[in-house]
C-alpha cells in the first residue's frame, strides 16, 4: 500500500507550522511564549562566557564574516544568522536553567529561540512575527520529542534530534515558507538530527554541540527549502525516517495531536534547581521532608531516590562527576547541595560541587527505580524520597509537580528574578543593561522590529 506523502504525519505538521497565524494562538499560549522568552535570556547570557561555548563561537564566525545583522548574546558582538543561532544556542544550554516539556522530554528554548532570534534579527520581523515562530517551532519540536518516544531518549539526547525540526518549524515560518516547503525544509533538518548521551560518562562538551548543531541544521534546512531543496517527505514515520532508526516505540499519532487545540507551548516546564531536570522531583521531595522534620544535612544517614528509568539511564553513568557540569547530572550532588542550601542554583554548584561535605552528602544518596514514578513518566515526573536518619526514624517525601511545572509555576517577577540572578552570578553584563533588556523583553509582542536584545552588552 502506498502513503501519500500530502497526507502523511510528517506533511500535516509541516502544514500546521506553515500556516499557523498569530491570531490563531491563544492569548495564554502568547503569554506563555513571552515568559519562555525572558526566561531563555537568563540562561543564554548566562553561558556565553562558558570555554565551549567560546568555543563553537568562535568556529562559527571564523567560517562567515565577521559581523552580521544577528546578535552574538553578552558579548557585544554580531555575526551571520547562522553563527548567531550557533552561538547562542550552546549558550543557553550551559547553565541547565533552560525549560523543558515534560512528556517529551525536550528542551524547546535552547533550539527554538536562538536560531528564530537570529532570523528575525537579520529579516527586521517584528516581535509579534518572533513569538508566533517559536510557538510553532515549540509545537512542532514537543510533538517530535513525543513521537520519538521513551526507547529514543534511552541514546539519544532529544534537544539535539527533534531540536533540529524545532528550529527547522520557526525559521521556515518567519522565510514563509508554504506547507510543501515546509515539509523539504522538516525533511533536510531530520536528516541531520543527531546527539547521543555518551558524552556524560567523561564529561565531554557535546551538549552544548548539541543544541547548536540543532539550532544550525535547522535553520540551514529552512533556507534551503526556501531555496527550493527537497527533503524527505516522510522523514518522520517513513520505513527509513527518524523513528526507524532511533525508536522502538514510535508513536505517529503524537505528531498531529489536536494541532491548533492543544497547545504544547503551555505545558512547558521552569527549571528552579541549575542541574538535569532528573534530579528536581527527588531534590525538591527531599527538600520537603527536611522542612517537615526540621532535619540539618548532619541528620542524613541514607536518602534513597525513587525514580523513572530515564533518570537512571541519563544520570545513572555520572557516579564522581569531575566537572561543575558534569557534577549537575549527579543525583547525589544534587541532592547533597539542596540539603545543605535549600537550593541547587549556580552559585552552590560552582563552590561546592567537590566540597566534603557535598561529597559526603553525595555517597548516602542511592536511585531505585519505582513503579509508580516510572508509570506515570515522561506526562508527570512525580518526586519520591526515603530519608533514613541517624537517629532511625525512616521518613518519606513526595511531590506530584515540583517547581517549575505548570501547576507549580514560576510568576513574571521569579523569572525576572531568576534571569537577573543568573546575569550577575556570570558576570559580564552590567545590572542596569540587564534589567533594561528584561524590561523591553516583557514587551516584545508590541516592537515593531526586532533588534538587539542587549544595547550596552559587556
Amino acid at each position: 500500500m502506498k502513503h501519500d506523502p500530502l497526507d502523511s504525519p510528517s506533511a500535516q505538521l509541516a502544514a500546521f507550522a506553515a500556516g499557523l497565524r498569530a491570531d490563531d494562538i491563544p492569548a495564554p499560549v502568547a503569554r506563555k511564549a513571552e515568559d519562555l522568552l525572558v526566561d531563555w535570556f537568563g540562561s543564554a547570557v548566562a553561558g556565553h562566557a562558558a570555554r565551549p561555548v567560546a568555543s563553537i563561537a568562535r568556529f562559527a564566525r571564523a567560517m562567515g564574516p565577521a559581523c552580521g545583522p544577528s546578535e552574538l548574546i553578552a558579548t557585544g558582538a554580531t555575526a551571520s544568522p547562522y553563527a548567531a543561532a550557533m552561538a547562542n544556542a550552546a549558550a543557553s544550554h550551559v547553565a541547565e536553567q533552560d525549560d523543558v516539556h515534560n512528556g517529551s522530554v525536550f528542551h524547546p528554548a535552547t533550539v527554538v529561540f536562538p536560531p528564530a532570534l537570529a532570523v528575525a534579527q537579520a529579516l527586521g520581523k517584528s516581535g509579534r512575527d518572533l513569538l508566533t515562530a517559536c510557538v510553532a517551532g515549540y509545537e512542532v519540536g514537543i510533538r517530535v520529542g513525543e513521537f520519538l518516544g521513551r526507547s529514543h531518549y534511552k541514546v539519544f539526547h532529544t534537544t539535539g534530534t527533534a531540536g533540529t525540526l524545532a528550529a527547522a518549524a520557526a525559521v521556515g515560518h518567519l522565510l514563509g515558507l508554504d506547507a510543501q516547503r515546509m515539509g523539504h525544509a522538516f525533511g533536510s533538518a531530520g536528516t541531520q538530527s543527531a546527539g547521543l548521551w555518551e558524552f556524560l560518562r567523561t564529561a565531554a562538551d557535546s551538549k552544548q554541540l548539541h543544541t547548536a548543531h540543532a539550532a544550525g541544521a535547522g535553520l540551514m534546512a529552512a533556507y534551503l527549502a526556501a531555496d527550493g531543496f527537497t527533503g524527505a517527505a516522510r522523514i518522520l514515520e517513513g520505513p527509513q525516517g527518524m523513528a526507524a532508526g532511533m525508536s522502538s516505540d514510535a508513536d505517529p499519532a503524537r505528531l498531529t495531536d489536536a494541532l491548533g487545540v492543544r497547545w504544547a507551548t503551555v505545558e512547558t516546564s521552569f527549571k528552579y534547581h541549575a542541574s538535569c531536570r532528573h534530579t528536581h522531583p527527588a531534590a525538591d521531595a527531599l527538600l520537603q521532608v527536611m522542612r517537615a522534620h526540621d532535619l540539618r544535612p548532619q541528620a542524613l544517614a541514607r536518602v534513597v531516590a525513587h525514580v523513572h528509568q530515564g533518570a537512571l539511564d541519563v544520570l545513572g553513568p555520572v557516579e564522581r562527576p569531575a566537572t561543575v557540569h558534569q557534577s549537575k547530572f549527579s543525583m547525589g550532588t544534587v541532592l547533597a547541595l539542596v540539603a545543605q542550601y535549600g537550593h541547587a542554583g549556580l552559585a552552590e554548584f560552582d563552590a561546592h560541587f567537590l566540597s566534603e561535605p557535598t561529597q559526603a552528602l553525595r555517597d548516602k544518596v542511592a536511585m531505585v527505580l519505582d513503579a509508580e514514578v516510572d508509570g506515570a513518566y515522561p506526562r508527570r515526573w512525580i518526586g519520591k524520597v526515603t530519608v533514613t536518619t541517624t537517629d532511625g526514624r525512616v521518613l518519606h517525601g513526595r511531590v506530584d509537580e515540583p517547581k517549575g511545572d505548570p501547576g507549580n509555576t514560576l510568576g513574571r517577577d521569579e523569572i525576572t528574578a531568576k534571569a537577573l540572578r543568573l546575569a550577575a552570578h556570570v558576570g559580564g553584563v552590567p545590572d542596569l543593561a540587564m534589567r533594561r533588556a528584561v524590561d523591553r523583553l516583557w514587551q516584545v509582542a508590541d516592537w515593531p522590529v526586532v533588534g538587539r536584545l542587549l544595547e550596552d552588552a559587556a
